[in-house]
């Protein structure tokens, strides 16, 4: 189909394990979704300099072009391609180039606010926060920003401390309250499951957009048994 039949949006603190739950909940999609990173769409600020934007909030709402992701969300939705950003880690810049991104019957928009603007959440079908343990959240932070991208290890440690985690706390951690279902540790392999069975029953029409508050909870406290453990 043309229009996307269902917005998904997942949430948690960085490091939290989203983009895992991102890729196993839709691993059997196929070309049926298009995933959005909230990175992406980072305010462009390409005219301070490297030391000034290094020195910037990340974590904070205000460093995210807001009306820019729901206006693109808002297109997709009706069945119209978007020019996507891209966002350059290691220069805390906007790429010059874009990526077309087609409209899809799944739409996954993923990021550490993504339940945070209300805009946005409206149009959401299904809302996912991803709460994992800080420690752990932490360690898979420094081995990404180290080792990925570039970054030296006591810088990322004091960017943690003064800014993501206050943010965290501040900001991210409360959309937890606006989730239609909580994933713990990361990647727990029932909820992802019983994603996966919605999401086709959805793509293949035999379910609506009915989704209600408590209903996945639900199924997924009956679906989950004591003895079942966590997947990183």
């Amino acid at each position: 189909m043309t229009i996307p039949s269902f917005v998904i949006g997942i949430a948690g603190g960085t490091g939290a394990g989203k983009t895992t739950v991102t890729r196993q909940v839709t691993q059997n999609l196929d070309d049926d979704v298009t995933r959005i990173p909230l990175d992406n769409y980072y305010e462009d600020r390409s005219e301070l300099s490297f030391d000034d934007r290094a020195d910037l909030n990340y974590d904070h709402p205000s460093a995210f072009e807001w009306d820019l992701l729901a206006t693109h969300l808002e297109s997709l939705l009706e069945g119209r391609p978007i020019a996507m950003p891209q966002y350059d880690f290691e220069t805390h810049t906007r790429r010059d180039e874009r990526a077309t991104v087609e409209p899809t019957d799944v739409v996954v928009v993923e990021g550490i606010l993504a339940l945070h603007d209300p805009d946005l959440t409206e149009m959401m079908d299904l809302r996912l926060y991803v709460e994992t343990d800080a420690d752990v959240r932490i360690l898979r932070r420094i081995r990404r920003d180290v080792l990925e991208r570039g970054r030296d290890l006591a810088g990322v440690i004091d960017q943690y401390l003064s800014t993501v985690k206050p943010m965290h706390e501040r900001f991210i951690e409360p959309t937890k309250g606006d989730a239609d279902l909580i994933i713990p540790e990361g990647a727990n392999s029932v909820a992802v499951d019983l994603i996966q069975e919605k999401l086709r029953a959805e793509i293949d029409g035999d379910t609506t957009r009915a989704w209600e508050r408590g209903t996945l909870e639900q199924e997924f406290a009956t679906k989950r048994s004591p003895d079942i453990g966590s997947d990183r």
